[in-house]
């Protein structure tokens, strides 16, 4: 449908007339058919009579508007015609339950439009119910609207992430209209910023409360805490963004400014608190933070597990002094005084950890316990790894062929004279060394020797030693009641926050962040965070069912499950159209059954027109 204007020139005066048209295919080829006349006054300026049939298409079909009506929507309305022919009912022309009229078409003429995938939409609805997030949002005091503006972000960050200004284009291409019964013709970019303000003051309180829906829905174990860091990087200046600032970059981006996040899971992967803080932050000094965000949620006696980043002193009494146990590994530097404990042969106990289907490679581990002096902590437990060592082997030799590599050129540059000044010699060093840290510790760099040129000398001893320790790691805790294999086994699920931090960086794609301004780049990482919320219900709701796969797998074995618009013209010059799903395949048949949802995302919507025989 469009709006069209005509004009009729009667005793040379013009009159106007606007009228609500549509295209029909007849037998004498495409044709316009009047449905009403809007009167010699125009509904709405131009540039907005678009929208405004867009706006009642949706309602006729049945879409509940996000939005209150405009005043040119509503006065359009009261031109409306009863297209509908019986035996359409009066909701939203859905035919009553049990309907079995029997309807005479024309097959050649049939046909399929407005094709919508719905598959993973209808999947991330279902567990947006099941969640509860809309209690949740409205008892942060958010409106019904808000409720809504909050699912179609997170699902867009669930299924196809997009920047706030291309997700209404994706809007319209999806089924979400459908699904959730909404018109969201005039959702615009301006709305969903907006809306990323709103949700911004809110953001600890949401989390808060949605992490203890979880907690009660899926019966998680309280007692385990896992945090860890990773860094996200910007596209463009960020002048008005005082937490974006250059630093450690652990997506390899040192060009770029970044933030630094922060993220509490419990041991089965679920979020439970996470914190933006400026791109520059060590790791050490966030972790006071943290304990604070997490307060009064953990459980009693609860162990915090923290990388080496996070091991030292301080941090441990810090731990501790917020009421938590801790379990970390130890620096690199402190296994050197363990050497001998690792060389010996004795007092060891193999450790294998089952692999999972979705990680086949298996963790094989010896360990050995040190109890603290008297009983008490902290617990040492020494460890050796098979897949580490070959691992750290790996890592060191590439750095030193990349460490000698570079010394060479240097000292090219030294012998030709290139590079004569011994201040800015002793610079150039000293940024190899920085950069190739874990393999310069054992050479020796002299400049100028005795001959005047760059020469180093490799420290042997000291370079065995380091041989000697790769694949092992020390373990510290302050639980007196756990074995070596239960320590081991409580670290080793630090990979599940590295599992997140991939799963937001990659499906739900976090990164690069083109927000600007500071309280949007903390609400971006906010919703990303809520997708994840959903993500990890679903993933947890397969393994529960012995399904072990990815949502990026999920994601894709739904895509073949779409809502389409069926059109049927009659003989007797009707047009009856049905928008409803698509009889799903056995894929998605099947998950639908795992995942305890239904398989019709929407109840079938039918409506007739008239053509112009």
């Amino acid at each position: 449908m469009y709006i069209r204007k005509t004009t009729k020139s009667v005793r040379g005066r013009d009159y106007h007339t606007y009228l609500l048209v549509e295209s029909v295919q007849t037998d004498r080829g495409p044709r316009q058919r009047t449905i009403c006349s809007l009167g010699s006054v125009p509904p709405a300026p131009r540039e907005e009579w678009p929208g405004l049939v867009r706006e009642l298409e949706a309602a006729q079909s049945g879409q509940l508007p996000l939005t209150e009506p405009s005043p040119a929507f509503a006065s359009l309305l009261q031109h409306r015609p009863a297209l509908e022919s019986p035996p359409v009912s009066s909701e939203a022309g859905r035919l009553p339950p049990g309907d079995e009229e029997v309807v005479a078409v024309r097959p050649g003429r049939v046909s399929v439009e407005q094709a919508r995938e719905a598959g993973p939409v209808h999947v991330g609805h279902q567990f947006w119910l099941r969640l509860g997030v809309d209690e949740v949002l409205s008892g942060a005091g958010f409106s019904e609207q808000a409720c809504r503006l909050t699912e179609l972000m997170t699902l867009n960050r669930l299924i196809a992430p997009r920047s706030e200004h291309a997700m209404p284009d994706w809007f319209a291409h999806s089924a979400l209209a459908d699904i959730l019964g909404i018109d969201l013709s005039r959702v615009d970019d301006d709305a969903l910023y907006r809306h990323l303000d709103r949700l911004h003051p809110k953001r600890a309180e949401i989390e808060a409360a949605l992490a203890k829906r979880e907690e009660q829905l899926f019966n998680l174990d309280g007692t385990v805490y896992l945090y860890d860091l990773t860094s996200s990087y910007f596209e463009g200046q960020c002048l008005a963004n005082d937490q974006a600032k250059r630093g450690h970059s652990k997506d390899h981006r040192p060009d770029c400014k970044q933030v630094v996040v922060g993220l509490v899971v419990d041991r089965e992967g679920f979020p439970k608190a996470h914190e933006v803080f400026d791109g520059n932050r060590s790791e050490g000094t966030t972790l006071g933070e943290m304990l604070e965000r997490l307060g009064t949620r953990a459980g009693p006696a609860a162990t915090v597990v923290v990388d080496r980043g996070m091991s030292s002193a301080q941090n441990l009494k810090e731990i501790r002094e917020h009421g938590f146990h801790y379990m970390v590994a130890s620096r690199q530097s402190e296994r050197t005084q363990y050497l001998e404990e690792f060389e010996n042969e004795g007092g060891w106990q193999a450790l294998e950890r089952t692999p999972s289907p979705t990680n086949p490679s298996q963790h094989k581990s010896r360990v050995w316990i040190k109890p603290g002096p008297d009983g008490e902590g902290p617990v040492l437990v020494l460890c050796r790894s098979e897949g580490r060592e070959e691992k750290d082997r790996a890592i060191r030799t590439t750095h030193e062929k990349r460490f000698l590599s570079s010394l060479t050129k240097l000292q090219a540059r030294v012998s030709s004279g290139r590079l004569k000044a011994e201040a800015k010699i002793q610079q150039a060093i000293g940024r190899i060394k920085e950069r190739y840290p874990r393999v310069a510790r054992f050479y020796l760099v002299t400049c100028p020797d005795a001959s005047g040129q760059l020469s180093w000398q490799v420290d042997e001893a000291r370079k065995h030693r380091a041989e000697e320790l790769d694949g092992s790691y020390l373990l510290k805790t302050s639980r007196t009641d756990l074995t070596a294999e239960e320590i081991w086994g409580t670290y080793i699920l630090l990979t599940r926050v590295e599992a997140a931090f991939r799963a937001m960086k990659s499906p739900l794609a976090e990164r690069p962040i083109f927000h600007q301004l500071e309280r949007r780049v903390q609400t971006h990482i906010f919703l990303c965070v809520l997708a994840y919320h959903l993500l990890m219900a679903i993933e947890k709701t397969c393994r529960d069912r012995k399904l072990h796969t990815s949502w990026a797998t999920l994601r894709d074995q739904l895509s073949t499950h779409q809502i389409v618009t069926m059109v049927l013209p009659t003989p007797d010059g009707r047009t009856l159209t049905i928008r409803k799903a698509t009889t799903p395949e056995a894929e998605p048949r099947k998950l639908y059954r795992i995942l305890g949802i239904p398989e019709e995302p929407m109840k079938p919507v039918i409506n007739w027109r008239i053509d112009d025989l």
